[in-house]
């Protein structure tokens, strides 16, 4: 739990966070939830706020964001102050496992490289479904073992890449904590992971000027704290991607519709 922490709190530090597929996956799971104009959504672990923000600009929606870090919070909700979003936005501290709502608070509720991290996954998602209004949808856009099971080299570099708590599923996995929740009309799509599309997407998602502002920030941190030297020495060490990184490892998008109609 130290490492996963200390890796977040850079993360906030820097100002970037990312989710694999990056911003197409974000539009297809967004279609898949049938996000319209005036629906409120809940996206839980919402990292530095690009998705809340991207959201509240584009699809006119009220936004929720929580984030287990106080770090990512604050960035959150700069970046909202920033895009001049903030009345439309509300970014909380709240773990996913207990969400501070109350029942079927929201329209849809979303996460993103969220949901491989908690202790106790199916608990989360019970979570997502309670606060989710009936007929509404819950959307998750999550590292998937494509193949299992996978070979020691591909443990490490999850690990690396997405995160040293990680746990990654199989899409039948995925699929069953939706279904164990109560979820109805399941749509799965899942998808080999490109390391050179996915660098591509995150300057995409960030744009050329946010960019060189996280590398500003990568390099004063490198300078100021041992702690952040240390932690870059550690990545550059672990080596490069896994030759069969696209045979065992991806992602997918998993979505569900809670019972009943949907009143907003």
């Amino acid at each position: 739990m130290a490492e996963e922490q200390k890796f977040f709190d850079f993360a906030a530090a820097v100002g970037l966070t990312k989710h694999i597929g990056e911003s197409e996956a974000t539009s297809e799971l967004l279609r898949l939830c049938h996000l319209e104009k005036d629906y409120h959504l809940l996206d839980v672990g919402c990292g530095v706020g690009v998705t809340p923000v991207m959201i509240a600009g584009k699809y006119g929606c009220r936004v929720t964001g929580v984030d287990i870090s106080e770090g990512m919070v604050m960035r959150s909700r700069e970046r909202a102050k920033r895009a001049r979003i903030a009345d439309s936005t509300e970014f909380l501290v709240a773990d996913a496992q207990d969400l501070p709502f109350s029942d079927n608070s929201f329209d849809a509720v979303i996460t993103e490289s969220v949901t491989a991290f908690p202790e106790d996954k199916q608990k989360a998602v019970n979570e997502y479904v309670r606060v989710t209004k009936p007929g509404g949808y819950v959307g998750l856009n999550e590292s998937t073992w494509l193949k299992v099971p996978p070979p020691p080299e591909l443990l490490q570099w999850v690990s690396r890449e997405v995160g040293a708590n990680a746990s990654p599923l199989s899409s039948d996995e995925w699929t069953g904590l939706l279904k164990n929740a109560g979820l109805n009309e399941i749509q799965v799509k899942t998808f080999e992971i490109d390391v050179k599309n996915e660098a591509r997407g995150l300057f995409r998602r960030y744009g050329f000027a946010g960019m060189m502002g996280v590398m500003f920030r990568m390099l004063s941190l490198y300078i100021k704290n041992p702690s952040y030297r240390a932690f870059v020495k550690k990545v550059k060490k672990e080596g490069v991607t896994p030759k069969n990184l696209d045979q065992y490892f991806g992602y997918g998008l998993y979505v569900g519709q809670k019972s009943g109609q949907l009143t907003s």
